[in-house]
């Protein structure tokens, strides 16, 4: 099984498509939909975007079509399903963790919270 640092990093429209598959199926309109609400609408992500990250995704293994369907009545029956692989789940954990120790690093260097300037930061 390949490496999951071997898919890092992952481009922000990728690393938000597995966050939003992270807690269940969903079809491509309900991803895009996840991406815009989760970011407060700082990423919209086209059909182009994200259906080009799909077809990707699977052929990396990252994520499959799924066979669920819901109630017929609830939903169109052309929807196309996707979920995370196990390969998919643990390059989502390392890009997370990668990403955590950014932030933590940003920390140390005191830059949360407050806009600086450059002359502000010193030599």
């Amino acid at each position: 099984m390949p490496e999951p640092e071997n898919n890092l990093p992952l481009t922000p429209a990728v690393f938000h498509i597995l966050l939003a598959l992270s807690d269940g199926k969903k079809h491509g309109y309900a991803i895009m939909r996840e991406v815009e609400q989760t970011t407060e609408g700082r990423m919209t992500l086209g059909p182009g975007t994200l259906y080009g990250a799909i077809k990707r995704l699977l052929k990396a293994s990252l994520i499959a079509e799924s066979d669920y369907r819901p109630d017929p009545i609830l939903d169109d029956s052309r929807r196309r399903y996707y979920e995370l692989t196990d390969l998919g789940w643990k390059v989502l954990a390392a890009e997370s963790e990668r990403l955590a120790n950014l932030v933590e690093y940003a920390r140390r260097k005191d830059l949360l919270g407050a806009a600086r300037t450059r002359t502000d930061a010193g030599p």
